[in-house]
């Protein structure tokens, strides 16, 4: 009886797989609400604004991301983020004027521009999709991975979207 050989053609293309997924932050993230530091949660007034942070037990942001960020229409100062961000420091890793979503995305992006990529040289790369990625990442990969790739695609190492050969 005449056997068939199947072969694995994804296998033996050669191409590597780029996951945007192994870049995205682990960090916990959380949200610091202005708003309960200013009087009558409108107004920052000074000796309030440094009598309310200052009660605050900061060491819960130990090793985490902030997102700083206000809830009211308020307008704050620069000088009370600075003290903010003076009772931040010892503790989160990250701190920024963001919601959550945007420091997420924010922290991904700079794990992506600090890789090393020089494993991908001269490779045949395809970009894995992913259906919640925000778009800035593909653009960012692909800028970052064109320097460094012989053949850059998306999608799947089965079938992928081929963007640009060298």
């Amino acid at each position: 009886m005449d056997q068939k050989i199947l072969i694995n053609k994804a296998e033996t293309s050669g191409i590597i797989a780029f996951d945007l997924l192994k870049y995205k932050p682990t960090v916990e993230i959380v949200e610091l609400d202005i708003k309960d530091h200013l009087f009558m949660g409108m107004i920052v007034k000074e000796k309030e604004f440094k009598e309310s942070i200052t009660a605050v037990d900061f060491s819960v942001y130990n090793e985490k991301a902030v997102a700083i960020v206000c809830s009211t229409d308020a307008i704050i100062p620069p000088w009370a983020l600075m003290m903010l961000m003076e009772k931040l420091s010892p503790y989160t890793v990250y701190a920024d004027l963001n919601n959550a979503e945007t420091i997420l995305l924010d922290l991904w992006k700079r794990r992506l521009m600090y890789a090393d990529l020089k494993s991908y040289r001269n490779q045949k790369v395809v970009v894995r999709a992913g259906t919640d990625y925000d778009p800035s990442l593909y653009l960012l990969a692909a800028g970052l991975l064109k320097p460094f790739v012989k053949t850059l695609m998306y999608g799947e190492i089965g079938l992928p979207k081929v963007i640009f050969k060298n």
